[in-house]
């Protein structure tokens, strides 16, 4: 067994691009393309401060059930894919909460929470939020 370790990995064709061959050896992976861009986990009842994040900047409460949140590097246009859950923990939201995403912007992504059974927005304890994309 050996261990490779190293700071850079460097493509021979492209700097930022390395194409990883997949299981079976028939499909390749574009490793750049392949990974998450920007990623949060944060309580949509608190103060807004991510548990955890990556290439997050900030988060902000546009009003019951609506957050905005921005990216420390921005992608190079707003079509890039996002995921995105909701949940309450708190035992109050027993009805179901779904989700969907309001804007897409460069710089940022804005998502809405609401009731399942009737529809009204509704601020939840638990939203998880992933980007994958070309960054600019």
């Amino acid at each position: 067994m050996s261990t490779l370790k190293t700071n850079t990995l460097t493509g021979t064709t492209s700097a930022g691009s390395i194409v990883v061959t997949g299981e079976g050896g028939s499909t390749t992976t574009n490793l750049q393309q392949g990974l998450i861009k920007s990623w949060v986990n944060f309580d949509g009842r608190g103060n807004m401060t991510p548990r955890d994040s990556f290439n997050v900047s900030g988060i902000v409460d546009n009003g019951t059930g609506t957050y905005t949140v921005s990216f420390n590097n921005d992608f190079s246009n707003a079509n890039y894919a996002t995921s995105f859950a909701a949940g309450d923990y708190s035992g109050t939201e027993d009805a179901g909460i779904n989700q969907y995403i309001h804007t897409f912007a460069t710089g940022s992504v804005t998502m809405l929470t609401f009731h399942y059974s009737n529809g009204g927005v509704v601020d939840v304890t638990a939203l998880t939020s992933q980007q994958s994309g070309d960054l600019a």
